[in-house]
């Protein structure tokens, strides 16, 4: 079982947004997907009720619960479990840095957004947990000088995962419906963002993994 967290001390970075279509982007590719909503506002749970099929399994728990939730998931066979965090610092963040096989840092192309980036690679950092930053909520038109100034920027501070994620429309309509963009419209171009997204992600669990393993062994 692979496990990604969400992370920012920042709200509104589109975490929860993400969280979902990308849920159903690896569903699609065939993974058994748990999301696990650790955020006191529970946009993830909404979402669910929302959806209302079942194919995708969304769980609310704290930082006490984390441990047992995921070995529970782990015997049912889940393949892979995305946290959602609240956007601030605290006990749930926390817990789940500390257990993601990868932590994902969302980041939208603003100064303020670059200053909560930068602590919460601080905070990652100090506990020793894989990340990697993902550029969200780009401009229409991506090369534009204030997009590639942060690319560069999160480049600098620790990597960034491609693709860049634009500002689309169909990520909140799907997000509204209960759904995710590749069942929304399989053929959208933000359908492809989040495959590729997915890609992108499977390339950096395999070593994470590895790399959790061989400190365990340790």
């Amino acid at each position: 079982m692979r496990t990604v967290a969400f992370v920012s001390q920042h709200g509104g970075s589109g975490k929860s947004t993400i969280a979902s279509s990308l849920a159903v982007a690896a569903q699609d590719m065939n993974e058994k997907v748990c999301v696990i909503d650790m955020d006191p506002q529970g946009s993830l749970m909404n979402w669910a009720r929302i959806r209302a099929v079942g194919d995708i399994d969304v769980l609310a728990s704290g930082a006490a619960r984390l441990p047992s939730v995921l070995a529970s998931l782990e015997r049912r066979g889940v393949t892979l479990v995305l946290l959602d965090t609240p956007g601030a610092e605290g006990a749930a963040s926390s817990a789940a840095m500390q257990v993601a096989d990868l932590n994902i840092v969302p980041s939208r192309p603003s100064l303020f957004d670059l200053w909560a980036s930068a602590r919460t690679r601080t905070v990652i950092e100090e506990i020793g947990a894989k990340f990697v930053f993902l550029l969200n909520q780009c401009p229409p038109t991506q090369q534009t000088t204030r997009v590639q100034d942060v690319v560069e920027a999160l480049e600098e501070m620790g990597g960034l995962i491609s693709p860049l994620i634009l500002a689309r429309i169909e990520y909140q309509d799907a997000a509204r419906r209960g759904r995710g963009v590749t069942d929304l419209n399989p053929l959208g171009a933000a359908a492809q963002e989040m495959r590729g997204l997915w890609r992108s992600i499977t390339a950096r669990l395999a070593p994470a993994k590895a790399g959790r393993s061989a400190q365990k062994a340790a």
